[in-house]
């Protein structure tokens, strides 16, 4: 039989780290075959898309030994963070790059640029600047600029992190459309969308191992008990974990936090986002809902002062203007965790924001400590931070954030990126941070985190809050059961 891509007894360290992420690890994949690699966070998947298509060693200088590796001929990879893959500053160009590598002349290259952003449904001036784009239309660009190589094999890294259901599901019936003669690779968390496109799922747990490679439906019925033990994403998840939820009424005097009244922010002196009024109470978890691109990242910039503003903005009944006093009152994660990374490793990253507030080492190394276990961390410690998966980033960035005490926090989709078992304990920290008179404003896609989590809702379409909506009580199913054992340590 003839494989496109294979490893055979793969071992792989990261620097920084005692054990080995794969141990001995062999698999292969033959032509045509759609597989997903499914398994916890930090578990290795993305490291082993790397190394299938050479990128690890070849740019990624990570120590590895191999008894014998196949890398395709003709591969094409979408990463989790799109940023990570862009060569060219605008959309046409960029395209136009991976035009240029396969030899299409230069008079064809308009039309093929238009069929591209037509297919993945990005509806934007060819020319435009990729930096003003959103998370969610940066990864259409990335596939775009993919597909325009004509690939055999797709490597797919989580190719929907950063988009709405909508644009999911656009995406996927995009490469299902394209891809149904390739062989696509796939890392994704949003499993629901790929399971009638897979032929196979090879599962991984949390060591990195092999524990189960076959048909999904077998994978699901024969293994749902090591899923569910390791934290997976599986069909139905949700119902399982609510499930076990307990109602708990909320308690405690209100504070207004946030008021908000005629408030704009700007790039390029042109007002992106603007808020007719709202107010932010203490105890409350607003979701942040729109489509790609509408301006809610762009919100939370604004409400940092990242980007110049105007009109009322009032935090605790303090108007704050410089983002150093913000800081100190509000927690802020980026989208991309990448942006606030700061030091070189993991325990350094943790204890930069103590620093600065001249504590004493003993209570810093006892901080840092806690949350090192508290965020599942404690095996990354001396790792840099742009070493660790997106879900570790991820995990990395919040406890960074939170470290200080703060009791406002300003989420930019905390939760891509992250296995079932993460996805929840950080949702269940949040919450009793957030009964303790905590106020959370937390941009998201996750429909499920608007409705078992959310107090309110706002709406922002074309750069303006439009909406702003409670979440009953009843959808809200209020109050999380701590017997449940999910936790990040």
């Amino acid at each position: 039989m003839e494989y496109v891509a294979s490893v055979e007894q793969l071992r792989l360290k990261f620097p920084g780290t005692d054990t080995l992420l794969f141990k001995d690890v062999s698999v292969s994949f033959t032509k045509g075959e759609k597989v997903l690699l499914l398994g916890p966070s930090g578990c290795g998947k993305s490291t082993l898309l790397q190394v299938l298509s050479g990128i690890i060693p070849h740019s990624l200088d990570i120590p590895m030994k191999v008894k014998h590796i196949r890398i395709p001929t003709n591969w094409g990879y979408v990463f989790q963070d799109p940023d990570s893959q862009f060569c060219m500053p605008f959309v046409d160009e960029e395209i136009a790059f991976a035009l240029e590598n396969i030899g299409v002349p230069r008079e064809q290259m308009n039309e093929r640029i238009e069929h591209l952003l037509r297919a993945v449904d990005l509806s934007v001036p060819p020319h435009t600047n990729i930096h003003t784009l959103s998370g969610g239309m940066k990864q259409r660009l990335a596939l775009a600029s993919v597909l325009a190589l004509e690939p055999d094999v797709l490597f797919l890294d989580e190719p929907t992190a950063m988009l709405d259901d909508e644009g999911t599901k656009l995406i996927w019936q995009t490469v299902k459309r394209i891809a149904h003669d390739k062989t696509v690779i796939i890392v994704e968390h949003k499993i629901e969308h790929v399971l009638d496109f897979v032929d196979r799922i090879i599962l991984f747990n949390d060591a990195g191992e092999i524990v189960a490679d076959g048909e999904a439906s077998i994978i699901f019925r024969t293994h749902k008990e090591l899923i569910a033990s390791q934290g997976i994403w599986y069909p139905g998840v949700w119902d399982d974990y609510l499930k076990q939820k307990k109602a708990r009424a909320d308690s405690g005097e209100r504070q207004e936090v946030i008021h908000l009244h005629h408030f704009r922010g700007y790039r390029n002196k042109e007002a992106k986002i603007y808020v007719p009024t709202a107010r932010v109470q203490s105890g409350e978890w607003i979701v942040v809902t729109g489509k790609n691109g509408a301006g809610k990242s762009t919100f939370l910039h604004a409400l940092m002062r990242l980007i110049p503003t105007d009109g009322e903005y009032e935090v605790y009944g303090t108007r704050l203007e410089q983002t150093k006093q913000l800081a100190r009152q509000i927690a802020f994660v980026f989208q991309n965790p990448e942006f606030q990374f700061v030091t070189n490793s993991v325990w350094e990253e943790l204890a930069y924001s103590l620093r600065l507030e001249k504590r004493n080492e003993q209570e810093i190394a006892t901080k840092v400590e806690e949350l090192l276990k508290l965020f599942h961390l404690e095996t990354q410690q001396e790792q840099h931070p742009y070493q660790l998966s997106m879900g570790q980033k991820r995990r990395l960035s919040v406890a960074a954030a939170i470290i200080s005490g703060q009791k406002l926090f300003l989420l930019d989709e905390p939760t891509f990126g992250q296995d079932a078992k993460n996805t929840f304990a950080l949702l269940e920290l949040l919450e009793s941070y957030r009964e303790q008179g905590a106020a959370i404003i937390m941009v998201t896609h996750d429909e499920q985190i608007v409705k078992h989590f959310a107090t309110r809702r706002w709406v922002i379409e074309n750069g303006q809050l439009v909406r702003d909506e409670p979440v009953t009580q009843t959808e809200r199913e209020r109050g999380l059961s701590r017997e449940m054992g999910y936790s990040l340590s």
